[in-house]
């Protein structure tokens, strides 16, 4: 398996966990200390608060495609960027649909494994929250 490969293949094995409800899985595909975007503009940090957000999302019983992934290698940093898009339950049974454009940055770890340091899966916010100045 190529370096490319590897990478998308850690984002893969993150959103199969989410689909299993496996937290511990999760956080096994982030560095300690990696920075997660839960909602837009609202950075997470620290195993605490990362459990209790994906705990949350997992309460929606999440399944998640991809529309591609591209991969841009620099060393032993990588930048992921995926569209993806989201289906799930709300507590009160309703049907949550979300979307948005994953870019993610991975550093290649001592064992060859690649890691995820910050997780921005809502990238594309900005154009979608155009404010004027």
């Amino acid at each position: 398996m190529e370096s490319n490969e590897h990478i998308t293949a850690t984002v893969l094995t993150m959103t199969d966990a989410f689909h299993r409800g496996d937290i511990p899985a999760i956080l096994r595909s982030y560095e300690p200390g990696a920075v997660v975007v839960g909602a837009p503009g609202k950075p997470l940090s620290g195993e605490p608060a990362l459990r209790a957000m994906f705990a949350d999302f997992i309460g929606l019983k999440p399944a998640f495609t991809y529309a591609g992934h591209e991969v841009v290698k620099a060393g032993d940093l990588a930048l992921h960027i995926a569209p993806w898009k989201m289906t799930g339950t709300a507590p009160d049974g309703s049907k949550v649909q979300q979307q948005g454009l994953s870019v993610t940055v991975l550093r290649l770890q001592p064992d060859g494994r690649w890691l995820m340091v910050i997780d921005q899966p809502f990238g594309d916010a900005l154009l979608h929250d155009v404010r004027q100045g």
